[in-house]
């Protein structure tokens, strides 16, 4: 496999922005045959971090390239800085560059399939959140998102947040009254694909019984199942961690459709 240090100007944000990339080994030839360059189009897991991290989390905390090996998969991690993937009411439009121009870049610079049944996107914590967002907000791109001790209720954060006078989410979203029904509130977006009736991704969800966002976890899968729409729900010992993370993300490759399959 290779591992990729991927440096490049992002025409949305205005700067130099990071990702770090994953591509399987190109198939072996044939006996007696002169290697190819390869021409394979990979599918693709787009794997975001949480609020706190950046590109290089996934790498430092997990065994992420080992788990991969051999599945015929590449892996695209990219840098957010802490805007829970929101165009951001102050601040620089990380949604655009997230759902628009990451992958347009990325597929550019390396060979990724831009097919919806070969594209996968997780993420943990903020990258949870990010991950449902981009799935239920384009089901027509992605076959599957996974979401690991997801941020995925916004609407009460936010509202928290306010409450008790601080500001963060503020200069993200804007005030929290307005979050409700937008398209930054998953609920809302899931509502949405439902009353659609069009292509709907397959959804994972993970939370330890000891994160402190359980509660909101639980929250969003009563509302989905109340939907109709399919989530595989999966909880377990455990806070916001990453001895979690690691161990759901390996879930998480055994679980994505088509996987490992050429």
């Amino acid at each position: 496999m290779a591992l990729i240090h991927c440096h490049f100007f992002s025409q949305v944000l205005g700067l130099m922005s990071t990702m770090d990339v994953i591509l399987p080994d190109p198939r072996p030839p044939e006996e007696g045959v002169t290697p190819q360059i390869q021409q394979e189009r990979y599918p693709t897991l787009y794997l975001l971090h949480g609020l706190s991290d950046d590109h290089t989390i996934w790498q430092r905390r997990t065994s992420i390239e080992r788990y991969v090996e051999g599945l015929n998969l590449a892996v695209v991690m990219p840098s957010v800085q802490r805007s829970f993937y929101t165009d951001m009411v102050t601040g620089q439009r990380y949604w655009t560059f997230i759902s628009e121009e990451v992958p347009a870049v990325a597929r550019h610079f390396f060979p990724l399939s831009e097919v919806r049944d070969k594209n996968y996107v997780a993420g943990l914590s903020m990258g949870g959140y990010g991950a449902f967002k981009l799935a239920l907000t384009y089901p027509d791109r992605y076959v599957a998102a996974a979401s690991l001790s997801g941020a995925l209720d916004v609407v009460r954060l936010a509202q928290a947040e306010q409450a008790a006078s601080q500001s963060e989410l503020k200069y993200i979203f804007g005030e929290a009254n307005a979050l409700t029904g937008s398209p930054n509130d998953l609920f809302s977006l899931a509502a949405q694909i439902v009353d659609e009736g069009g292509s709907r991704p397959s959804l994972y969800q993970w939370c330890g019984t000891e994160d402190f966002l359980h509660t909101d976890n639980v929250h969003f899968r009563a509302y989905t199942e109340s939907l109709g729409l399919a989530v595989t729900y999966e909880e377990g010992p455990g806070g916001h961690e990453w001895s979690c993370w690691d161990a759901q993300i390996q879930r998480i490759l055994t679980w994505l459709p088509g996987v490992g399959k050429r």
